[in-house]
């Protein structure tokens, strides 16, 4: 895939809020059709609306990415609507419950699993059959520094975030010479709803973390679509993170 997003499509996951919602809103300034998928309707209503208000193409569609039948049909929508699916971006994502082991909820732990780890992998799944079909995909899972760093009381987080990093090179192990792109991006502390819930927790040392240095949705968002060009197919298969500065550099990224 080249620079231009005119006449792509883009399947958002988590899209309701956050990361996943100004993606979506940034990759159809930049000319993609996006689908924006969340559990709930109401927000990605919205936001598909006022997209398409601004003259861009989106729908929602509602998507449990613990099912694989929502997300495969999340899929098929994308592509009924618009011809293909060329760009999967895996943001749905949770945090909570936040909880040293001993404390930990197995139930709560499990889901954790299934929407971070298992969502991904649904999303990855229905979406290779017909960028396999195309003969080209950019797929950007949205990692974290906790994939190889242990955090005290984010074992689930951590460990799914571990586990998507070597989804993202299985993926591109298996899949790079037919043209399938997949990068992971760890943005570092994010202005999101989810910061507030760590910071909540007060547990290990980012719950400590003044609200001022979390970067903005919007950059994270424009990194996103760097990550679907060409400039950034050198990074296949591997994490880039917002952390370093080359790497802000390359995106367009200020401070």
């Amino acid at each position: 895939m080249g620079d231009n997003f005119e006449g792509k499509a883009a399947l958002i996951t988590g899209a309701s809020r956050g990361i996943g919602e100004a993606a979506a809103r940034a990759l159809a300034r930049a000319g993609a059709a996006v689908t924006l998928a969340a559990r709930s309707a109401g927000d990605i209503e919205r936001i598909a609306d006022e997209i398409t208000k601004a003259g861009g193409r989106a729908q929602a569609i509602t998507c449990d990415v613990t099912r694989y039948a929502d997300v495969e049909a999340a899929v098929l929508r994308t592509v009924d609507a618009f011809g293909a699916i060329d760009i999967l971006v895996n943001n749905a994502g949770v945090i909570e419950p936040i909880a040293r082991i001993a404390d930990s909820d197995p139930d709560g732990w499990d889901e954790v699993v299934d929407i971070n780890l298992k969502g991904a992998y649904h999303a990855i799944r229905a979406s290779l059959p017909p960028m396999l079909a195309a003969g080209e995909g950019v797929i950007v899972n949205i990692s974290s520094g906790a994939a190889t760093n242990a955090i005290e009381a984010w074992s689930h987080y951590c460990a799914t975030k571990a586990g998507l990093l070597s989804l993202t090179q299985c993926t591109d192990h298996e899949y790079r010479s037919e043209g399938i792109t997949v990068l992971g991006l760890s943005p570092g502390t994010v202005a999101t709803e989810m910061q507030v819930q760590i910071r909540a927790s007060g547990i290990n040392p980012v719950s400590q973390l003044d609200p001022a240095v979390h970067i903005s949705t919007d950059k994270v968002a424009d990194a996103i679509v760097w990550l679907c060009t060409e400039d950034a197919r050198e990074f296949a298969g591997k994490d880039v993170s917002l952390r370093d500065e080359a790497i802000r550099a390359r995106a367009g990224i200020s401070q």
